[in-house]
């Protein structure tokens, strides 16, 4: 399970606002793909590419810049392309020899992302939630503060 990984390890992304315009949001699901990853000691399909923002509530949300992506995951020699439900038209618009050879698979909510990169634990994105938030209650920890800025 993923409890004994969060007992012993602190994790802390920190993506400033606005840094680099336009290159962060898309890396959502593949961050939290990545801890999950780490988390569960499972290795993510190698010939997987993703792209999408993702909500704290899940959501995989739109991006940007979808044909360079996937002709960017075409040439890596990747198979499967998870992109955001919304970008459905952008790949729709795409010539067939950009999507040749690769297979797509729309998300809406990160468990989407989830049952494509982690075939083996498909539908069982709400357990490992539970068991992630379950030694934080068990052990009485609080939410952590977040520094605010000096003067507000």
């Amino acid at each position: 399970g993923v409890a004994p990984f969060l007992d012993r390890t602190q994790v802390h992304l920190h993506i400033p606002e606005g840094a680099t315009p336009k290159d962060g949001p898309s890396a959502g699901v593949a961050m939290t793909t990545a801890l999950l990853s780490l988390s569960l000691g499972t290795s993510v399909l190698d010939d997987l590419a993703m792209t999408g923002e993702v909500t704290l509530t899940g959501k995989v949300l739109p991006v940007g810049g979808i044909k360079e992506k996937v002709l960017a995951a075409q040439r890596a020699g990747v198979t499967t392309v998870v992109l955001p439900d919304a970008n459905r038209r952008d790949w729709g618009e795409l010539d067939d020899k950009s999507r040749a050879g690769l297979e797509v698979c729309f998300a809406s909510h990160y468990a989407d992302v989830f049952d494509v990169a982690f075939p083996m634990h498909a539908g069982k994105l709400s357990t490992f939630a539970r068991e992630i938030s379950h030694p934080m209650k068990a052990a009485g920890a609080k939410k952590p503060r977040v520094p605010r800025k000096a003067g507000g």
